[in-house]
């Protein structure tokens, strides 16, 4: 997986072929679970991202989306107009050897399918593929809380990157949503979802969490104008991630938040990004990264820079 080339010139002539600008959000997206979607048909039990002559030096970028409630609005705005942004910001910027893995979020303790993970892909047809594979749901269970953490187990226990094996990197990933998270994930469970008659055990959403940053620097982006915008959701959020957290006012700047933040990281002046984003987008990004102090907190991390702003 990785091979090829992204191209905006593809992608929109691509979505254009599907007439995706016309159809609806259930004329998209699949409507079930696809094979490739399902954590349980992971080949070997990882999902892999590797170097290879079209990109030498990989970057690993996994992209998690809430699909339950009105959150299955930020899959269908990224394949209609936004997921280029993040792709022109993160080329331009020179990341040119990203290969994206998106993934869906819902809620295991009510949901059929709170768990859904792509490939790591660069070749724009089969990023567009990844994108409109996945299975909006719209359920959630109502109480605030949705399962985000299981994003952190399958980055920390089933993906294996070129970045991180070869040179010491850290890959990215994010979650995004609006409400808080569930804190406790069993043995059983876990079991059922990946199709395994063995699992590692019990989990924390603490311990998914430190076993995620081992390979990745994760982030998990709330969006304000969903469902929920409490300061309860928020505080649980910042006691777990504490400078990860970032709080984006309109989520049509997703896509160009996930940009701008793995071109800082990996050495690009922030200004410079944001002076090539629409002042909209600009002014919402800026003060989602403005209360952070730094994006990685060990100095020695290999292949990475201090951010200050």
């Amino acid at each position: 997986m990785g091979t090829g080339h992204y191209s905006s010139k593809t992608y929109q002539a691509v979505t254009n072929s599907r007439n995706y600008q016309s159809k609806s959000a259930d004329q998209i997206f699949s409507d079930s679970l696809k094979l490739t979607m399902n954590p349980a048909n992971l080949k070997n039990g990882i999902r892999e991202c590797r170097d290879s002559l079209d990109h030498p030096v990989s970057i690993p970028i996994m992209v998690f989306v809430d699909v339950t409630g009105s959150m299955g609005r930020i899959p269908y705005n990224l394949i209609q107009n936004n997921f280029p942004k993040m792709m022109n910001t993160l080329v331009s910027h020179g990341v040119e050897d990203a290969q994206i893995c998106f993934g869906a979020i819902g809620d295991h303790i009510t949901d059929s399918v709170p768990l859904q993970i792509g490939q790591f892909e660069q070749e724009t047809t089969k990023l567009i593929d990844d994108l409109s594979n996945i299975y909006i749901e719209g359920g959630g269970g109502g109480q605030c809380m949705e399962s985000y953490p299981l994003a952190w187990y399958l980055a920390g226990y089933h993906t294996s990157t070129d970045a991180y094996e070869k040179r010491g990197a850290k890959g990215y990933l994010f979650t995004i949503g609006d409400e808080s998270f569930h804190s406790q994930y069993s043995s059983d469970f876990i079991k059922r979802m990946m199709g395994t008659a063995e699992s590692l055990g019990d989990f924390t959403a603490e311990q998914l969490y430190e076993k995620a940053s081992e390979k990745y620097h994760v982030f998990h982006v709330h969006v304000e104008d969903g469902s929920y915008d409490t300061n309860y959701i928020k505080n649980e959020w910042i006691q777990l991630l504490n400078e990860n957290f970032l709080v984006l006012r309109n989520s049509n700047s997703i896509a160009e938040l996930i940009g701008t933040t793995v071109s800082v990281i990996n050495g690009a002046n922030m200004n410079s990004v944001l002076n090539t984003l629409s002042d909209h987008a600009a002014k919402d990004i800026s003060n989602t990264l403005a209360k952070i102090q730094s994006f990685l907190p060990d100095k020695n991390d290999k292949g990475s820079s201090i951010i200050t702003l």
